[in-house]
C-alpha cells in the first residue's frame, strides 16, 4: 500500500533546489556515520540506540529534541518505503511530488547526507488547491509528517482514480459548530495557548525557536500537545476529545504519559496530564479521582457580533 509523506529539505526548504535537481531526500547529520547498519525496524528501537550516544556528543540538548529528531531520521530512512510518495515544499507555495525509488544511502561531507533516491514528478501542488485539512497537515512543524489520512485528496490532486472529495457543501453536517471544532479545535488552542490557564504554567515544547510539541510522536500514536513547565520541572501531555470525553480516554493518556516518562522525561522531571473536552460524564469523573496526576478542563465556544 503506498503511504504519502510530507518531507522538508533544510530549513525553510533551503536545500529544495539541490535535492529536485540531483534527485533525493534527506535529513541534516547529527550521527556522523553512516546508519546502514543500525536501522532498526522499527523507530522505538532506533531511539533507544542514539539518543544516549548523541546526550554524550550534544550534551546540550534535551532527551524531547533528540528524541524528535531520531524519528524523524528513522522514518526518512527506514520507516519510508520504496514507492512511497513525498511532497515536499519548493519555497515558493508549492510541493514538489516524488516516488522514493531505492533505499538508504550516506554522503559524508554533503548537504543532508541521510539520503534516499527520489524520481520528481513532472507536476507539483499548490497549497491554495489542498483542503484546509491537508493544507494543514502538511503545514505541521517538523521534518517529516506522515499524510496518508489524505490519501484520497491526494490521488485525486494527482490526476488518480479517486472518486470527489466530500466538503461540507456536498453531506449534510448534522452539528456545524462541532464540525468545524473537531477540525480546528488543536490548532486554535496552539495558537491562543498563552491565553489559557494551561499557558500560565507551561510552554508548548520548543526547538530552535519552533513548536514541536503539537502532534509529538509516540509509540502509541501522536500526542496532541507535549507541554514543559516554565521552571523545567514538569512534562505536560495534553489529550484534546472534540465533544464528550468518555472514560476510555483516561487509558489512552496514561499510555502517552508512560511514553514521555520512560522516552523522554529528564532525571527528577515530573510527567502530569491534562484532558481537555467540551464534557465530561460520572464514570470519566470516577477514573479521574484515582489519578491525582492527570486533570480535565472543559473548553466553552463563544460567538459574538458586534454592530459597527
Amino acid at each position: 500500500m503506498t503511504e504519502y509523506y510530507r518531507v522538508m529539505l533544510g530549513r525553510k526548504s533551503v536545500h529544495a533546489a539541490t535535492c529536485f535537481a540531483e534527485g533525493f531526500i534527506g535529513v541534516d547529520d547529527e550521527f556522523g556515520e553512516d546508519l546502514k547498519g543500525h536501522l532498526a525496524d522499527d523507530w522505538r528501537s532506533f531511539n533507544k540506540y542514539w539518543v544516549p550516544k548523541l546526550m554524550e556528543k550534544h550534551p546540550g540538548r534535551s532527551k524531547i529534541s533528540l528524541g524528535l529528531w531520531c524519528g524523524y531520521t528513522w522514518t526518512v530512512c527506514k520507516g519510508i518505503k520504496q514507492g512511497d510518495v513525498v511532497l515536499c515544499p519548493d519555497g515558493a507555495g508549492a510541493y514538489r511530488v516524488g516516488d522514493v525509488t531505492g533505499e538508504y544511502s550516506y554522503h559524508p561531507g554533503e548537504i543532508l547526507p541521510h539520503r534516499r533516491p527520489v524520481s520528481w514528478r513532472p507536476i507539483s501542488i499548490s497549497r491554495s488547491a489542498m483542503t484546509d485539512g491537508l493544507r494543514n497537515s502538511c503545514g505541521t512543524i517538523g521534518t517529516v509528517s506522515q499524510i496518508s489520512k489524505h490519501a484520497e485528496e491526494l490521488q485525486r490532486l494527482l490526476g488518480g482514480s479517486a472518486g470527489p472529495i466530500i466538503t461540507v457543501s456536498d453531506a449534510a453536517v448534522e452539528d456545524p459548530v462541532a464540525f468545524a471544532m473537531e477540525r480546528h479545535l488543536e490548532d486554535f488552542l496552539v495558537l491562543n495557548w498563552a491565553q489559557t490557564e494551561l499557558g500560565k504554567s507551561y510552554d508548548i515544547y520548543e526547538e530552535d525557536g519552533e513548536r514541536v510539541g503539537q502532534q509529538y510522536p509516540s509509540d502509541t500514536g501522536p500526542i496532541d500537545i507535549l507541554a514543559v513547565s516554565k521552571d523545567k520541572k514538569e512534562l505536560l501531555v495534553v489529550e484534546l476529545k472534540k465533544g464528550r470525553a468518555s472514560d476510555v480516554v483516561v487509558g489512552q493518556i496514561l499510555r502517552y504519559m508512560g511514553f514521555v516518562r520512560e522516552e523522554l522525561a529528564e532525571e527528577g522531571q515530573a510527567v502530569k496530564g491534562v484532558v481537555i473536552a467540551l464534557e465530561d460524564d460520572q464514570r470519566i469523573r470516577r477514573a479521574l479521582s484515582m489519578v491525582p496526576f492527570l486533570s480535565f478542563y472543559r473548553y466553552e465556544v463563544t460567538f459574538k457580533l458586534t454592530k459597527s
